[in-house]
């Protein structure tokens, strides 16, 4: 501290001097308290101040503390912009508003390689003769105030528009960091509400390329898709280690892998061949091989941070932020035709109906047979064996890989999927299409006992988008569903139940993957919507799978089959992870954890460590200080993420696709009601759209919460969920998602833009209407 000056109020140049010099953060209180102002000089400081900032003489920083005009604060937000290739960290401030350039501050690590480029770190700074150095005191989280928009020029003035549907207010741009309008950004937000301002610190590119769409998603959701230096050199050099002594040799085995028909990875392979043991008379055994990631990937290294900050790989139509670098996750780590792999064996006993009766876990070597695509597979059973039908259905069970339902462990879907090619055969060979065979055998026991276990059933379509080589959209279509999807799924089901029941027999910690029964207040929901078709529904009975799967039978094929379906799935809760086991209700399953795919999922991990350290496996096993819970709430909340991201990059490529058709007369079904008015979705596609109540007409319209319906007071004309009728699109915006319909002309209410211009639409019948404000609306029944 600098020796303290006589009292009275200081001039400008000792106000600079003690700003230069103090070893903390200087604020109007530390001035004041070093020279010994009173009341009254305290006031007359403030306004000095006061002066100095506007003469530009002092800037003050985050908490009130002021630095020289051109400096740094003593302690201020630093953002990592480089590493170069001696190792020295490079920051920028965060903030900066001076008219001379920002400094390029040097940071002294604590740890070396413990920061990487973007990152942002709460510094102290000093001023020496070779520049500004910065010492970390914090690394801080993500700003939580950045934005995606699109810049918005107007005259001289620059406004981001954001890409959140939510966000419906433009934010006006005081750094545009050289972007244009029209550019794609990500944006800084700053000030306080009603003065919030933006400042772009990146540059993304063309909103509208379909490339984009999956980016805004990335950097919204702050979904990591930059490995650190430190992780890639990890996973380049324990991608040459050796394979290690001690794995069972399984080389000799046709096993295959069945997966899309553009996987970037391969987590699993299977094989069975009816069982010789007297004991299993009928029954079969099969094999799960999975990927050793856990040999690779080990506790407490630098791609052990990455992936638990990850917690999954995030799959877009268009590309895959993986969990672990490419060299693991799509080479050394995949399984490939004809190439000796790290596997983590699932040895299962099947009985004759189904049932598991024994299993055993080993770390093995494996050289697939083949890698086939579902459709392949599918078509080479189908000539192989012609007694089993088509093998083709119509559209994936959600509850085939959400985690909102059924939850099982099917492979992810592709990023895109061509056309399948004529049935392969003479391509397979004879060992493989036996394989085949002996596969499908061992399925149709493995769906006799889900059959009989009575998991939900919830046939609802997933959208699939197609995409040329140039990225452009091909299609949007209802995913196919194959008995060749259902055969993998079931596998590893059988693999994911033996797993966490040999960890239990061990004693051992398990990551279990947990879905617990609906909620009551859902199921009431539930009821009182039921009976908006007729249907009954009873509270006092014991919820199971099976009560919802006869539900759905009973309502047949009505036209309201799939609303039904939608609120049984809605009335369900999330499922999660964690090291307590409350059992898996959507698959009937009282033990459950994920095994199947550790390349994509942390949990599988886990998993796969337990069981390495329960079997003394060798090394890769847990490392003693995993906090199970912890985690499990972590990686829960990133697959919500994942999922959220996954889901709106769909609608950006729907809204795309649906772009062309603006103006056209679209079949949609109402998927919800609200006092503002109904979302609809276009069928065969989805993609979600509102219609405005204040478009529907100038009547008052009453909204039926217990019903999901609007009601008009005059006409009687209802707008209800699950209803179905044609809609004119009027936007489609694929930076948003967004989708907005409009009456069709010639139908009651008022008539549509295009009918406004006088685009050949036919006058509305004339209908008397309440006097009042377009679009009101009334409640009615509204429910606790």
């Amino acid at each position: 501290m600098p020796k303290k000056p006589p009292p009275g109020l200081p001039t400008r140049q000792q106000i600079l001097d003690f700003i230069a010099t103090s070893d903390v953060p200087a604020g109007k209180r530390e001035i004041a308290r070093a020279f010994a102002l009173s009341a009254q000089e305290k006031i007359a400081l403030k306004a000095l101040l006061k002066d100095m900032a506007d003469e530009g003489l002092i800037d003050s920083a985050p908490g009130r503390a002021f630095h020289a005009m051109g400096g740094l604060p003593k302690v201020t937000v630093l953002r990592i912009v480089d590493v170069d290739d001696g190792g020295n960290v490079w920051a920028a401030p965060e903030r900066w508003e001076a008219d001379v350039p920002a400094p390029r501050i040097r940071v002294r690590e604590r740890k070396r390689g413990a920061l990487g480029v973007g990152e942002r770190v709460l510094a102290r700074t000093e001023e020496t003769g070779g520049g500004w150095t910065a010492h970390p005191m914090k690394v801080l989280k993500p700003s939580a105030e950045q934005m995606i928009g699109v810049l918005r020029g107007e005259g001289e003035r620059m406004w981001l528009q954001a890409v959140d549907k939510k966000e419906r207010r433009e934010v006006a741009v005081y750094d545009a960091g050289g972007a244009e309008a029209g550019e794609l950004v990500l944006a800084e937000k700053a000030g306080r509400p009603p003065r919030i301002t933006a400042r772009v610190v990146q540059r993304l590119g063309d909103p509208f390329a379909p490339r984009s769409f999956s980016l805004i998603a990335i950097h919204k959701l702050g979904i990591p898709d930059v490995f650190a230096a430190e992780a890639l050199e990890e996973a380049a050099r324990v991608a040459r280690q050796p394979l290690g002594a001690g794995r069972e040799d399984l080389t000799h085995l046709p096993i295959v892998a069945i997966d899309p028909a553009d996987a970037r990875d391969h987590d699993d392979a299977v094989w069975a061949a009816p069982d010789d043991d007297p004991a299993n008379e009928g029954g079969w055994k099969a094999i799960v091989a999975i990927a050793d990631v856990s040999f690779y990937v080990r506790p407490g290294s630098a791609l052990d941070r990455e992936a638990r900050a990850r917690g999954n790989s995030v799959y877009f139509p268009d590309r895959v932020v993986p969990m672990l670098p490419e060299i693991l996750s799509a080479d050394v780590c995949s399984l490939k035709e004809g190439e000796d792999r790290a596997a983590l064996a699932c040895h299962l006993q099947v009985s004759k109906v189904g049932a598991l009766k024994a299993w055993r876990f080993t770390r093995a070597t494996v050289r697939l047979a083949a890698n086939i695509a579902y459709e392949d597979a599918q078509a080479a059973i189908d000539a192989l064996l012609p007694e089993l039908g088509s093998g083709r259905g119509t559209a994936d069970a959600v509850g085939g890989g959400g985690a909102g339902a059924t939850d099982a462990a099917v492979p992810h879907p592709p990023l895109h999927q061509p056309a399948a090619g004529p049935p392969p055969r003479d391509e397979l060979g004879e060992d493989i299409l036996t394989a085949l065979s002996h596969l499908w055998d061992c399925w149709r026991a493995l769906a006799r006992a889900r059959d009989a276990r009575a998991p939900l059933e919830l046939d609802l379509p997933e959208r699939r988008v197609v995409l040329d080589d140039q990225g452009r959209i091909v299609s949007v279509a209802a995913r196919e569903r194959l008995d060749a999807h259902r055969l993998i799924e079931d596998y590893m089901i059988a693999a994911n139940v033996a797993a966490a029941k040999a960890l239990e027999v061990k004693k051992a910690p398990v990551m279990y993957r947990v879905h617990e029964p609906p909620a009551r207040e859902k199921l009431v929901a539930l009821k009182d919507y039921l009976e908006t078709f007729g249907v009954p529904f009873a509270l006092g009975q014991v919820i199971r799978p099976a009560t919802f799967n006869h539900l759905i039978e009973r309502v047949g094929d009505a036209d309201f089959r799939p609303e039904i379906m939608e609120q049984i799935l809605r009335s369900q809760t999330q499922a999660y992870y964690a090291p307590a086991n409350h059992g898996h209700f959507g698959l009937a399953l009282g033990s459950y954890a994920h095994f199947t795919s550790p390349i994509r999922r942390y949990a599988d991990l886990m998993v796969h460590r337990a069981l390495v350290s329960a079997y003394a496996l060798g090394p890769g096993g847990l490392g003693g200080d995993e906090d199970f819970e912890r985690v499990g709430e972590t990686i829960s909340a990133l697959e919500r993420r994942a999922m959220e991201a996954e889901r709106e990059t769909i609608d950006r490529y729907v809204a795309a696709f649906l772009s062309e058709r603006v103006g056209q007369i679209v079949p949609v079904r109402i998927t919800g009601v609200t006092n503002f008015g109904f979302f609809a979705t276009v069928e065969g596609m989805g993609g979600d759209g509102l219609m405005p109540v204040r478009d529907l007409g100038g009547e008052y319209f009453r909204f039926d919460e217990a019903a999901r319906r609007l009601v008009g007071e005059t006409s009687g004309e209802e707008y209800a969920q699950g209803q179905r009728l044609d809609l004119r699109l009027a936007e489609a915006n694929p930076v948003s998602g967004a989708l907005r319909f409009e009456l069709p002309e010639g139908r009651y209410g008022t008539p549509s833009a295009g009918a406004r211009r006088g685009e050949g639409a036919a006058k509305p019948p004339r209908v008397l209407k309440r006097r009042g404000r377009p679009g009101n609306i009334r409640h009615q029944g509204r429910r606790k």
